[in-house]
């Protein structure tokens, strides 16, 4: 029934009649704990890297040969050998995910008829859910592809004392060095990667632990004023540390089974950290630590894909899809540094 027809005392009186209660759903605010969109994290470290296909090859030029001194002394009347120039080929495998949640168009009459405008239309409601249920996943391959043990061949790990060998104190002891740490850890990747690692990933715990060291704290005490006091945000430590980007991994997720109480969890390990060099885009002839390989497998411009279709005859029902197809490639491994128990 149209707003106009309710707003009439005999159209009040039908729609009280079939069971509608006045006023009963507020109209100003509603309770919907979506994540904050700057939470999430798998499109931030690493570039999406659009397909055509969902699984392919691409070329890898070889490093050695392309930083041998492959120049000679011209012999009187004769020539150098060639140079090799030597290339490879790896292989990406993009994989279907997909979700459904279902609408109830009977029980959602309710909310059409409370002209309550956040949750009106139960249709974008579910949209919303499914849309956000597909960057949770994504970030959750990403921590399964990326940040944990066992990944990068380079990895180190955080103790209370003595460290020696790939040890380091953890952030949160007052005779850590994180200026002198990390570019000593920039210093390995750019010798044997080429590349100056660009940016700095940090679980939660280890972002606190190093926004609250002492000698972070030293270099940007001073740089405040009164009406501007100095702050260590992720852009401040990304300064301090010599980075492009700061990225705190704060996304979160329910580890609880349906009808367990709510477990929420950082998605990935709030005590660890990844350095690493990676392109904001995918590049020719630029290397990059990893991508986010993606496949538009329905062809609308999208590695996500959402569609609507009704159920049953009978059941009035509707449903909400999402699909996505992605691969997690690790592409250069000389160009990461994983950090455990950094705190």
């Amino acid at each position: 029934m149209s707003r106009n027809v309710m707003s009439t005392n005999a159209g009040i009186a039908a729609e009280i009649a079939k069971g509608w209660k006045p006023n009963q759903y507020l109209t100003n605010m509603s309770q919907a704990y979506f994540a904050q969109p700057g939470d999430w994290v798998a499109p931030s470290i690493f570039p999406i890297c659009p397909v055509a296909t969902s699984s392919g090859f691409y070329y890898t030029f070889d490093k050695g040969d392309l930083a041998r001194d492959n120049v000679a002394r011209k012999p009187a009347f004769g020539k150098v050998n060639p140079a090799i120039m030597g290339t490879g080929e790896n292989q990406y495998g993009c994989k279907v995910d997909q979700v459904i949640v279902g609408i109830d168009q009977i029980a959602a009459l309710n909310y059409q008829r409370s002209h309550a405008p956040g949750v009106q239309d139960p249709r974008r409601a579910k949209v919303r859910f499914a849309n956000e249920q597909m960057s949770l996943h994504l970030d959750i391959l990403f921590a399964k592809g990326f940040f944990h043990s066992g990944v990068w061949g380079d990895e180190w790990q955080g103790t209370d004392s003595a460290p020696s060998g790939k040890k380091f104190l953890k952030f949160n002891d007052a005779n850590f060095d994180p200026v002198h740490f990390f570019d000593e850890r920039r210093r390995d990747i750019k010798r044997r990667g080429r590349r100056q690692p660009n940016r700095l990933a940090l679980g939660y715990d280890a972002y606190l632990a190093l926004k609250e060291h002492p000698d972070i704290v030293e270099r940007v005490k001073y740089t405040g004023s009164t009406a501007n006091p100095a702050i260590v945000t992720q852009q401040v430590l990304a300064q301090v540390l010599g980075f492009e980007q700061v990225k705190v991994l704060e996304s979160t997720y329910n580890v609880a089974k349906p009808g367990e109480e709510a477990d929420m969890q950082f998605i990935c390990d709030s005590n660890a950290a990844l350095m690493c060099y990676a392109t904001n885009t995918p590049q020719v002839d630029e290397p990059s630590a990893g991508y986010i390989f993606t496949w538009d497998m329905l062809g609308n411009g999208s590695y996500t894909a959402m569609d609507q279709y009704e159920g049953e005859n009978g059941t009035h029902s509707e449903f909400i899809e999402g699909l996505m197809s992605t691969d997690m490639r690790k592409t250069a491994d000389d160009l990461a540094t994983y950090f455990t128990d950094c705190v």
